[in-house]
């Protein structure tokens, strides 16, 4: 194929080809683009044979080969010459070399397929404007793979073809040895992170209606106990230990103990095939192999922890810092003061820069001031002095005079304005700049505000802002260009002020009359202009100069370059500030000197052009930066006719980078042969505070030769200077940029605290005194004063110079000779573990790691992040479109181990970005502090992420010794224990109460309330219109329930004490049959049915309850009876292995000739099955003894009786939930009003708008519903209260919870009914459990019943000690303490309630205020567990549990909740103190990690609030990690920006590590009709591979 040079190609094309180059390898352009353009530009010269279709060469490799040395380096990858160093390539290599000997693992993350697609090359927007067609560049091309067969042959791969295509890269042979290893290592193909198969939402139990994803509330998806039936089918040993680190990574083989087959297989999740892990844990293959490997590789030996940074404590955090003999410690002798060469006063040098231009303008009138090239082929364009002169002060008389009125002109004398002009017009800056100084306003230059989000734009509005900037000028081509509103005026930029914009073109201003003269003063203290900085936070300071200052800077200036007049410089810099403003503006004014300025623009085009205005105008100096000599280097070859003989100068702006003389060398090498000599390259030091630090002079034979250092950064990092003589595998080589400027002193000082002298061996802040520098921040005198009047102290505290200096914000050294060096600037530091790095440093290693073709080079920033008490680096780049996953992971794996091996830290976050994302900088560059931003706010949008703070955070508190608990041998008098109150307390005695409707069983109450009160209403319906659906009186419930006893005798054939499943919805049915059973002796299990949309996932469960309870028969509707017999059904489970069916829909006419009479009160009367959220199946029996007992506490306690309403919205197949809809109305005879949960889902204001229709004045309701009416009601209020909703009658509103109150939602429930009248101390909570129905329950009484005192008081709300929990403390804090936590008391303890906290562990009593296992011991507890296994005996101890020592008799049930008692200064209505319970969590879902005790729910709370997009999430372990799985509601290519922020605020606030997080969509999370996350099924699902994530990563 013909490349570039066989082809006769004009000029022109070779040049544009050279530009098309440029922008590839800066990224301003897609290979895709660079492809198109470069055939378009070919194609003419190509030869084209008849008959053969003519092919256009499209690498770039292939395009030269006079230009192979590039060409080669651009197709293998290029790196940022600036950061380019052989010695730290080889350096970084051998880095890794150490780290492929260890086999490190890269743990790719799961993506979803669609996310995959999303992250091609064909999606991505282009960093250029111009992309090929779709045809040219897409996976489908020619010689290409699509996308389907690409996965296809993925998911069929076997371990020897994953590693051989997962090699199957440009990448060098570590790379290439390390994926092969992870692939043999653990069996993955090179895709094996995708997930291919995405299952409906049916699956997970989530429906679609009407387009809106709906989470069922109800307990169809989440009750499935696979849990309960593993944990008894199959003893599970614990999950390994992984948190403690061995030395010795050797594999380990567990023996698996043979068990008995059992007869039943284990459930599976879904479809799902379970396999055992090593671990007996049954998971799928896939998540496995993964966990394993994120196990495996945070088993290995990890680098040596730093020092302890803080001991957690009560009170304060307290910092360790142990003496550690081995850190480097600085010890040479104090550093000195040191001079610079006394400034020279030049003959007949003017007074100002304003007396310069009246003398070059008078007497030089046609000398020319500025060559403006320019890039689209026009003419340079030359302004001479005369014109300056005359157009500068045409300029000064118009803002002086034109602008307002003659008695109200617009600026005064003093007054700031703003310089706005684009990069490739300095002559109009240059005209502005001067007649503000001849006007004697004060010019603030700043950039051109592009479009409204420029990045940092509204920074630079405040700063005009501050400085009271009122006028803008700019010439007419930019302001035509500026974005405009519908007006047609220029747009008002987001924080900036209103400007008044002024042209400042010839033909714009009028012609000052010619007796105009101004007033040329001697340079004085008046501020000259302002200079702007951006600070490492994004904010933007404005620096003052003085007059004098510019005039001496200037002076200094000459006297080191060695001006003279009419000399020609080349500027490539940016003229509007910094060296380029003082060299090309400033101090060529004051010497007549020519300039021509090389704009940015042409640079692109033709990079060679500043060599070749040298060579043109014979150019003694040239001001340019490493990158431009980068620049030259790569087109070099296109262009050999040069001459650099006449350079007496060569300004290297950046200099002071340590980075940039790898750039220097080579260019000297290069161009050596066209003139260019060694001494002529003169690196700089500078900063907008400092001016100009040092020059290099151009060395003579009377001057020293260049100086230079190869350093330890080991050392360097805890700023000693030690010059490196080993195995030079991690050094810095620094060159110095001169000596101290004439008339200046330099010296170094600490960069923290007290400016102290540094000494010899030490870095340090270099600080510079002399009038040639900045005076002050303008409108900030504090930071002024610490910055610009800094007075040096030497190490006995005396005033090293009686000068004032002023920082630099360069950090460096004074070496031999006073040559001073530069290791890079002050804000660029980062302090991470008691160790400084530099950011510049990271990236030069970053970049240096082959190959580059992932990332593009210069795009690529460095940051630190708070985390956890310390700084965290983070390293973001743009990622190239052309990279597939893999291999960008394998290449961040390789940049993390270059930066552990050379620079000894880790990377805390490693992201890459779409191309073209990140915010720009007006010059190209990326904006840092905006770039940080969007990393702290989770709007980065990264395509690829890794996080890695198991190697990061060696600042992890270390857990404390458990307290000694209160034992045998403790002295107890009375209830005192070890002299605290013993921690228990009880509610009213039921023996003191006189009730004369006291009843042991419910069949006798319902019999008798049929007799006495026969067309009393007892229940009523509402359905899902808000409508009475039915209603039931005593009577009327009475006959139907003997009709139903005689169903159960004549159909089913039943015996008394058979078990009855009652399958019904929510409703009147379900009360009927209950009732049925007990006439007929039978014993009821209420089971809900499965849902029709996700039968086979639901139909299971209530089969496996009915296997569990013996249940010999099932009740059910003629609906229900319908759909297990369906064909959907059958698949699921087998019609024929159900029990006899029965259906209630036709009763017999005739009733029960005889109905069951219950004889022993302990006798069972029904099972209460649930599933907790822990996925246990449970079972208790209720006697009728503790029924009656139980119905009885709820009537006094809530004050029911026949004459009252209750609104009851509760889920009626267990619990609590269950006695309010069936048991508590047919025993204290109010009318219960009810409403099904279900139909919320269709109706959200059903619940309420009932409450407020029939005035219902205590209502009982779920935290599920109130979350529903919270969430979905928000922005109905308005709307409700006019439809009539009045919710001020309501005086008690309970919630029914077996958890913790949540007490944000109540309080949000709370505020947003406020307005339709609700009291927020008409909503209080209760609390139960399945060894107690109801054990607290305070319905709060608004009116008389309250004045009287009848409901006791207010429940009160703690805040505790987040902290302390997790080691069992119980600890006060003040509310908006920092890690408090508001526990709300659970309710009143009901009648006959005792209750006492224990230990779980020992079983002893436990003193007030402190946390452990509630107890109670009551009359309404449940009888025990009831399960199929036969082994009642396992938990005996849940329902006979005795304290160990203490009261030894009294026998109390366990319910396995934590939680303490306190005592308030508060009174009951017996006049006692009130005891408050809080409850702080379930005990079986604590979860131990590093020795702490941790609730889910206080992680997810905190989760939660990280980011808008988290609408839900729930952690669990999985050997020893903790997995965080959160709901994401945003579109797909957001979910990698939760990655970072979850696991941020885990280790903020829970000083924890995560270790996987599983992103999924909203709906996914399973939880039940209690509003309990189900996290066991959730955890279940996910290692079965079902939730189908959106992404997962493994934080390695």
């Amino acid at each position: 194929m013909a490349d570039r040079d066989s082809l006769p190609l004009p000029l022109e094309v070779r040049a544009r080809l050279a530009e098309l180059e440029l922008e590839l390898s800066e990224g301003d352009i897609t290979q895709k683009g660079y492809e198109k353009k470069r055939s378009k530009l070919l194609q003419p010269y190509l030869p084209h044979t008849p008959g053969v279709e003519r092919h256009v060469p499209v690498t770039p490799s292939s395009s030269s080969s006079s230009s192979s040395r590039y060409q080669r380096r651009r197709s293998n990858g290029t790196r940022d010459e600036r950061y380019r160093s052989d010695v730290h390539s080889e350096a970084v290599q051998a880095a890794l070399e150490r780290h492929s000997e260890r086999k490190m693992a890269v743990l790719l993350p799961s993506k979803r397929r669609s996310l995959i697609g999303q992250t091609s090359m064909d999606t991505y927007t282009p960093p250029d404007s111009s992309s090929g067609s779709d045809a040219e560049g897409s996976l489908g091309r020619a010689g290409g793979v699509s996308v389907d067969s690409w996965i296809s042959r993925a998911l069929h791969a076997s371990p020897s073809t994953s590693s051989s295509s997962s090699s199957h890269s440009n990448s060098s042979a570590n790379a290439a040895r390390l994926a092969e290893t992870n692939m043999h290592s653990f069996n993955l193909g090179p895709m094996s992170h995708l997930s291919l198969k995405r299952r409906g939402l049916r699956e997970m139990g989530v429906s679609a209606e009407n387009g809106i994803v709906i989470r069922h509330s109800a307990d169809y998806q989440s009750d499935r106990p696979w849990s309960s039936l593993d944990s008894e089918a199959d003893s599970l040993s614990a999950p390994p230990d992984i948190t403690s680190y061995t030395s010795d990574p050797a594999p380990i083989f567990v023996q698996r103990p043979q068990v008995a087959i059992l007869t039943k297989p284990p459930p599976k999740y879904g479809n799902a095939e379970l396999m055992e892990t090593g671990d007996g844990v049954p998971v799928s293959s896939r998540v496995s192999a993964k966990i394993q490997q994120l196990v495996n590789t945070l088993k290995r030996p990890k680098r040596k922890p730093l020092r302890e940074f803080f001991v957690e404590d009560f009170d304060e955090l307290l910092e360790v810092q142990p003496f550690d003999p081995s850190v480097p410690h600085p010890e040479g002798a104090e550093s000195t003061v040191m001079q610079g060469e006394e400034l020279d006063r030049l003959k007949n040098c003017p007074a100002s820069l304003e007396a310069a231009l009246l003398r070059w303008g008078a007497i030089a009138p046609k000398a020319p001031c500025l060559t403006t090239m320019h890039g689209s082929g026009k003419p340079p364009y030359t302004l001479t002095y005369g014109k300056l002169w005359s157009r500068s002060l045409k300029l000064a008389y118009n803002l002086l005079h034109k602008l307002g009125t003659k008695q109200e002109p617009i600026l005064h004398p003093g007054d700031r304005v703003a310089l706005v002009y684009p990069n490739n017009d300095p002559a109009a800056f240059l005209v502005a700049f001067c007649g503000c100084l001849l006007a004697e306003v004060v010019p603030v230059p700043i950039e051109v505000p592009l479009t409204k989000k420029d990045a940092g734009s509204q920074q630079i509005g405040f700063l005009l802002g501050s400085c009271g900037v009122a006028v803008a000028l700019t010439s007419d081509a930019c302001h035509k260009g500026l974005p405009k509103s519908t007006s047609g005026d220029v747009m008002q930029f987001k924080g900036w002020p209103k400007l008044l914009w002024v042209l400042t073109d010839s033909r714009h201003l009028s012609k000052p009359p010619r007796e105009y003269f101004p007033l040329i003063k001697d340079a004085n203290n008046d501020t000259a202009y302002i200079e702007y900085k951006t600070c490492k936070d994004g904010s933007v300071l404005g620096i003052t100069v003085t007059r004098m200052a510019m005039l001496t800077h200037c002076q200094t200036l000459t006297q080191t370059c060695g001006y003279s007049e009419a000399e020609t410089i080349i500027n490539v810099l940016d003229f509007k500030k910094g060296i380029g403003l003082w060299h090309s503006v400033q101090t060529s004014v004051l010497n007549m000197l020519h300039v021509v300025s090389v704009p940015y623009a042409l640079m692109k085009v033709n990079p060679l052009s500043w060599i070749q205005m040298i060579g043109q105008y014979k150019a003694k100096v040239a001001c340019v930066k490493s990158r431009d000599l980068h620049w030259a280097l790569m087109a070099h070859k296109d262009h050999i006719d040069s001459n650099m003989s006449s350079l007496r100068m060569l300004l290297i702006a950046d200099g002071s980078n340590p980075w940039s003389i790898s750039s220097c060398d080579a260019f000297l090498n290069v161009f050596q042969n066209m003139g260019l000599r060694s001494e002529v390259i003169c690196p700089c030091a500078s900063s907008p505070e400092a001016l100009t630090v040092a020059v290099r002079r151009s060395q003579d034979s009377s001057c020293k030769l260049a100086g230079r250092g190869v350093l330890s950064m080991m050392n360097l990092s805890h700023g000693v200077i030690r010059v490196d003589t080993g195995e030079k595998l991690s050094v810095l080589t620094l060159q110095d940029v001169g000596t101290p400027m004439p008339g200046a002193m330099v010296c170094v000082v600490k960069p923290e605290g007290v400016p102290q002298l540094c000494k010899t061996d030490e870095i340090g802040e270099i600080c510079v005194s002399s009038v040639a520098t900045g005076t002050s921040y303008y409108g900030l005198a504090g930071m002024s004063k610490n910055t610009f009047e800094v007075s040096p102290v030497s190490c006995d505290g005396g005033l090293a110079s009686e000068c004032l200096f002023v920082r630099s914000g360069l950090l460096g050294f004074v070496g031999p000779g006073g040559m001073v060096f530069v290791s890079g600037p002050l804000e660029g530091l980062m302090q991470v573990g008691g160790r400084k790095h530099n950011a510049d440093d990271i990236i030069a290693t970053a970049l240096a790691v082959e190959p580059m073709k992932f990332i593009y080079r210069g795009r690529t920033v460095v940051f630190s992040v708070t985390v956890l008490y310390d700084e965290r680096i983070v390293l973001v780049a743009e990622q190239r479109p052309d990279s597939t996953e893999e291999e960008s992971y394998q290449w961040m794996s390789r940049v993390l181990q270059a930066i552990d091996g050379i620079h000894q830290v880790g990377v805390y976050c490693l992201a890459l970005v779409p191309a073209n994302t990140l915010p720009k900088t007006p010059l190209g560059g990326i904006h840092l502090s905006e770039t940080k931003q969007l990393f702290l706010e989770g709007a980065l949008h990264p395509c690829s992420i890794l996080m890695c703070p198991h190697s990061c955070i060696t600042n992890l508190p270390k857990p404390r010794q458990k307290q000694p608990e209160v034992g045998p041998a403790s002295v107890m008098v009375g209830n005192l224990i070890a002299g605290k109150r013993m921690a228990q307390a009880s509610g009213r005695d039921l023996s003191n109460i006189d009730d004369s409707e006291q009843f042991l069983f419910l069949s006798d109450v319902l019999q008798w309330r049929a007799q006495t009160t026969p067309d009393h209403i007892l229940y009523t319906l509402i359905n899902s219109r808000g409508t009475i659906g039915s209603s039931l009186t005593c009577l009327q419930l009475h006959k139907r329930a003997e009709k139903i006893a005689t169903l159960l005798y004549e159909r089913g054939q039943l015996r008394d004490g058979d078990h009855v499943a009652l399958v019904y919805p929510p409703g009147l049915d379900l009360i009927a049959a209950f009732y049925g059973c007990l006439y007929a002796g039978c014993i009821p299990i209420t089971v809900r049915p499965p849902h029709p949309q996700n039968i086979s996932t639901t139909l299971p469960t209530v089969k496996m309850i009915l296997e569990v309870s013996r249940s010999v028969c099932l009740m059910t509707t003629q609906t229900i009876s319908k759909l297990l017999r369906s064909k959907d059904a059958s698949v699921a489970v087998d019609f024929k292995s159900w029990p006899p069916i029965l259906e209630t829909d036709d009763l017999p006419k005739r009733r029960c000739p005889l109905l069951y009479k219950p004889c022993d009160p302990e006798s069972l009367v029904y099972l209460d099955f649930s599933v907790s959220t822990t996925g246990m199946l449970a079972g208790v029996q209720m006697s009728h003894s503790g029924t009656s007992a139980l119905c009885r506490s709820v009537k006094l306690q809530c004050e029911l009786y026949p004459s009252r309403e209750v609104a009851v919205c509760l889920d009626p197949y267990c619990g609590l939930g269950f006695v309010l809809w069936c048991l508590c109305s047919v025993y204290a005879g109010q009318q219960s009003i009810l409403i099904s949960p279900m139909d919320l889902e269709v109706n959200p204001a059903l619940w309420l708008q009932s409450v407020s229709h029939f005035k219902v004045r205590d209502t009982f309701c779920s935290y599920s519903v109130m979350e529903l009416c919270t969430r979905s009601l928000s922005s109905l209020t308005d709307s409700l209260k006019a439809r009539g909703l009045d919710l001020t009658r309501v005086r008690s509103c309970v919630v029914v919870a077996e958890e913790r109150p949540r007490v944000s939602l109540t309080q949000s429930f709370c505020k947003l009914f406020k307005d339709v009248g609700l009291h927020p101390r008409a909503v209080s909570t209760a609390f139960g459990c399945r060894v107690n129905l109801a054990i607290c329950l305070q319905p709060h009484r608004l009116g008389k019943l309250a004045e009287q005192g009848t409901s006791g008081p207010d429940p009160t709300t703690v805040y505790v000690d987040m902290r302390a929990l997790r080691h069992d403390r119980v600890r006060l804090v003040e509310r908006g303490s920092p890690h408090s936590l508001p526990l709300m008391e659970s309710g009143k303890i009901l009648p006959g309630v005792r209750i006492i906290i224990a230990n779980p562990e020992t079983k002893g009593p436990i003193g007030d205020s402190h946390l452990g296992e509630i107890w109670v011991q009551s009359p309404q507890n449940a009888s025990g567990y009831f399960t199929v296994f036969g082994e009642e005996n396992v938990r005996s101890d849940h329902f006979g549990a005795r304290l160990s020592f203490g009261d030894t008799q009294t026998v109390w049930a366990r319910t396995g909740y934590l939680g303490f008692l306190r005592r308030t200064d508060l009174t009951d209505a017996n006049g006692e103190r009130h005891d408050a319970l809080y409850v702080v969590g379930a005990l079986d879902e604590v979860m131990e990690l590093r020795g702490m005790k941790y609730h889910p729910i206080d992680i997810e709370t905190s989760i939660i609030r990280a980011h808008r997009n988290i609408t839900e999430c729930a952690v669990f372990t999985w050997t020893n990690l903790l997995v965080v799985v959160v709901e994401l509601d945003g579109s797909e290519h957001e979910a990698l920006d939760l990655v970072p922020m979850v696991t941020n605020v885990v280790l903020e606030e829970h000083y924890l590590i995560v270790g996987v997080v599983v992103v999924v969509d909203t709906g996914i999370i399973p939880i039940n009709s209690r509003g309990e996350k189900q996290r066991m099924h959730l955890r279940d699902g996910f290692l079965a591979d079902q939730l189908d994530p959106i992404y997962v990563a493994y934080n390695m």
